[in-house]
């Protein structure tokens, strides 16, 4: 059958207009870099080895910063570099159905043809007319919780939002990167201002000599600015975080059979920490992919269990979606406890991951094929 989506987008691919927005997208990156590295020079050069005059302290702010600089650096780059994870084969909708799809007559035998290919996908989530969500522009059924964007023009597991920041959707694949991104962001900032503020009031009595005291001043004002601006965001993801919710979901809750609910998701405070952060306490606050789940099944509240996963008070999954499709409980099978390296999450063939299943489970799920 003739792919007009496919045709569509390899045309776009090989324009140079194309190749010029793609250019485009890195400027916000490019930007953040250069603020960033410059930032080290006025620090490193110009406050601690021009500046400071005791030893201790300057060893003291050295020590800490680079510290910081270096979690902040590498949370920025698993944010930015970690790959949109494929949905998986069997939420693709062959030529063949999708064919019958658009000869049907009514909406009701388009619903029909839906719900038929997903039975046996663990899709809880509706539209808003009850029917199962369904992507033309990829033509799969959506995943709970996935959206398409329109920038990546592909569908996303768990989509958050499409961030130019980081030329890259935060979604299941980098969430975690992207809070400890925003996390060691703000850190980075008050510390630099909190530690510069002193020497900014040495330049305004005009103790401060050579133009090396220009860098402190704007050193201290950039390192506000953007401190002001990524408290109220890094708080307010923490409040996504906690209530188990993406930015999307928070402006329109997620709809199931029985209706929107907002708190659908909800597993409980520490448990939805955990979901995205992952069981290992030592792997909390370092840019590694440890959350739970495979980005597809998520438990859900009991009003809304059906034929999908679900989630008892003991903190376990049981999988009712049944008729022989599975998932995996991982998906970064590769480069896991990388440092800089370039992450790349794909789903894997017939072998079954090396991880304990998610939210005190009994038993691993195989990969699919």
């Amino acid at each position: 059958m003739y792919n007009y989506n496919t045709v569509n987008r390899m045309g776009k691919q090989n324009g140079s207009c194309w190749w010029f927005v793609k250019a485009a997208k890195w400027i916000p990156v490019i930007f953040i870099l250069t603020i960033v590295l410059w930032s080290y020079y006025a620090y490193v050069v110009q406050l601690c080895f021009y500046t400071v005059d005791n030893y201790v302290q300057k060893a003291f702010y050295l020590f800490f910063y680079h510290i910081l600089f270096l979690l902040f650096l590498w949370s920025y780059w698993q944010t930015v570099f970690t790959d949109l994870i494929e949905i998986p084969y069997k939420f693709k909708i062959p030529d063949a159905e999708m064919e019958k799809f658009h000869q049907a007559g009514t909406e009701e035998a388009q619903r029909q043809i839906l719900e038929r290919f997903a039975q046996g996908l663990p899709v809880t989530n509706r539209t808003i007319k009850g029917v199962i969500r369904f992507c033309e522009k990829c033509q799969l059924i959506k995943p709970d919780r996935a959206h398409h964007c329109s920038v990546c023009s592909t569908c996303v597991l768990k989509m958050d939002h499409h961030c130019p920041w980081v030329n890259n959707c935060v979604g299941f694949h980098n969430y975690k990167f992207f809070m400890l991104f925003l996390a060691y962001a703000l850190l980075y900032c008050i510390f630099i201002t909190a530690t510069s503020l002193q020497y900014l009031i040495r330049f305004w009595k005009g103790e401060l000599d050579g133009m090396g005291r220009f860098h402190l001043l704007f050193l201290f004002f950039v390192a506000l600015m953007f401190a002001v601006s990524l408290t109220s965001l890094f708080f307010y993801h923490c409040y996504l975080v906690l209530h188990n919710r993406s930015t999307l979901e928070a402006f329109t809750p997620p709809m199931f059979r029985t209706g929107k609910d907002k708190d659908g998701f909800s597993l409980g405070k520490y448990n939805n920490f955990q979901e995205v952060f992952g069981d290992n306490r030592k792997l909390w606050f370092l840019p590694i992919f440890t959350s739970l789940g495979n980005g597809v099944a998520y438990p859900v509240r009991a009003q809304h269990q059906g034929t999908s996963n679900t989630y008892d008070s003991m903190g376990s999954t049981r999988n009712s979606f049944g008729d022989g499709v599975n998932f995996p409980e991982r998906l970064c099978n590769e480069d896991t406890h990388t440092l800089l390296g370039h992450t790349t999450q794909q789903w894997g063939d017939e072998t079954e991951l090396d991880s304990p299943p998610p939210y005190g489970s009994q038993s691993g799920l195989p990969l699919i094929k």
